[in-house]
């Protein structure tokens, strides 16, 4: 819960600190490379969660993993907290990348652990885990922002103070530090303390030894662009998306080649590809939350409903709020629905709903023009779209993941769920670049046509996929 407070609450006024000008308290970044950064930045949080599987599994065990991830998200907080200009923002984005990677991917498997498979409080337990994510981030883009203003008593005057908000995110992962440190000595197994899979020192000083040339070969391309004069950020976010769209390619070959993969695995290997498809293109509209729907709520929203005033960046609580509404619904529809469509037809659905929820915030621009504002609702409307399509896709893929993945690649399999969401966003930090308040209209029809039409190719391939699935339902 707080690792998650700490995070979103930052999120939440991340990209109003980038491009509000230098006299409202912010960074005076040009608003399309803020937009830029701030889809970079969540696709390399899931694209680091890569890494911090395999420290735990071979190097520190969970327990310890996740420790650290969290005392660098904390110090990654206290650093955006320093008046310190663009250098601090950065040196944070890399504490928080590498942070979170390390904690992400190692606290649901601490979860698990907890309880035997026969045990009956484990879907309980999971149910609670799920509830604290959510608690924590519903919270957060509430007090972050009303920190940011001064609690309320206008304490900063006129302008923002962001790096109080940012304070408030760091305390929150303090408290979690705390709680976790104390509760774990208590509660936590001490099997968390050890790796499941040890690597020997021979292995492992091999794996350092290419780490490092790897290192000193990125250092080594940098330096040749600065020499050209081509070392600027816009460069640096096109490279990372690159390197989130050729990850999973390589990926998807590796496992399609290998010998360790039978041919009914190798079949539902290739069932997957158009499931990961699906998914990168929802999480790009799902993640645009606190991109481009935060520009809107900002720029073109009236911020009050009747005496009730908020700021922009209080819309951020609706995505987990709509979840924690929506998934007792839809827990109860797949028990009780006989005939339900399977994941494949599932996910053509969530893509549909998707491409709805963009293209719904295309109505108000055509509506009423782009130089106004216009009713909260519209935003509310679609955060609700686009969290129907989340039911419909995100459970729903971390269960296939599982049942599709190769015995030998199970571990990679799962990393590919987050590699979804990672070019997702990726392919966000280029796209972004053509939104403005006058190509509104334009740019969420185009999106959102885009995702409704590959969502109408998925219902038409899902006969084809099934078979793909070999077997799995």
């Amino acid at each position: 819960m707080w690792e998650r407070f700490s995070y979103y609450g930052m999120r939440a006024i991340l990209l109003f600190y980038m491009y509000y000008a230098v006299t409202k308290g912010g960074l005076g970044m040009d608003q399309t490379t803020a937009a830029s950064v701030m889809s970079i930045y969540g696709s390399l949080v899931y694209l680091s969660a890569l890494v911090g599987g395999w420290l735990s599994d071979r190097v520190w065990g969970s327990r310890k993993t996740v420790f650290y991830g969290g005392v660098l998200i904390m110090l990654g907080h206290i650093v955006l907290a320093l008046p310190a200009g663009i250098g601090a923002l950065y040196s944070s984005i890399a504490l928080i990348v590498v942070g979170t990677g390390l904690l992400k991917p190692n606290v649901s498997d601490m979860v698990g652990g907890l309880y035997s498979v026969e045990d009956r409080r484990r879907d309980a337990g999971f149910s609670i885990f799920v509830f604290g994510i959510n608690l924590g981030s519903f919270i957060a883009p509430l007090l972050v922002p009303w920190a940011s203003e001064g609690f309320g008593f206008h304490a900063f005057g006129n302008e923002l103070n962001f790096h109080a908000g940012f304070s408030l995110a760091a305390v929150g992962m303090f408290f979690g530090l705390v709680q976790y440190v104390l509760g774990g000595k208590k509660y936590l197994p001490t099997s968390s303390l050890e790796p499941n899979d040890p690597i020997d020192r021979g292995d492992l000083l091999r794996i350092v030894k290419w780490v490092v040339i790897i290192l000193i070969a990125i250092a080594a391309f940098l330096a040749a662009l600065a020499g050209v004069g081509q070392l600027n950020i816009n460069n640096v976010i096109t490279m990372l998306t690159i390197l989130a769209i050729a990850l999973p390619i390589y990926y998807f070959v590796t496992m399609l080649r290998s010998p360790k993969v039978t041919k009914i695995e190798r079949s539902r290997v290739k069932a997957y590809i158009p499931l990961f498809f699906a998914a990168a293109i929802f999480w790009g509209i799902e993640e645009s939350g606190s991109v481009v729907l935060a520009l809107f709520a900002e720029q073109r929203t009236v911020l009050h409903i009747g005496n009730w005033h908020f700021a922009a960046a209080n819309f951020q609580s609706l995505n987990p709020l709509f979840i924690m509404i929506l998934t007792p619904v839809f827990v109860w529809l797949w028990e009780h629905w006989k005939k339900q469509p399977s994941a494949p037809g599932k996910f053509a659905a969530g893509l549909v709903f998707a491409g709805l929820s963009y293209m719904w915030m295309a109505i108000p621009g055509m509506l009423y023009g782009t130089s106004g504002r216009v009713s909260p609702w519209w935003l509310v409307g679609s955060w609700f779209i686009v969290e129907i399509a989340e039911m419909l896709i995100s459970p729903i893929g971390l269960s296939i993941t599982t049942k599709l993945a190769p015995n030998a690649y199970r571990s990679q399999m799962m990393s590919m769920w987050f590699m979804a969401d990672a070019t997702g966003q990726a392919i966000n930090a280029q796209i972004v670049k053509f939104y403005s308040t006058n190509t509104e209209v334009q740019y969420f029809m185009a999106i959102g046509l885009v995702s409704v039409i590959f969502g109408v190719i998925m219902f038409l391939l899902v006969k084809n996929i099934n078979t793909l699935m070999e077997g799995v339902h």
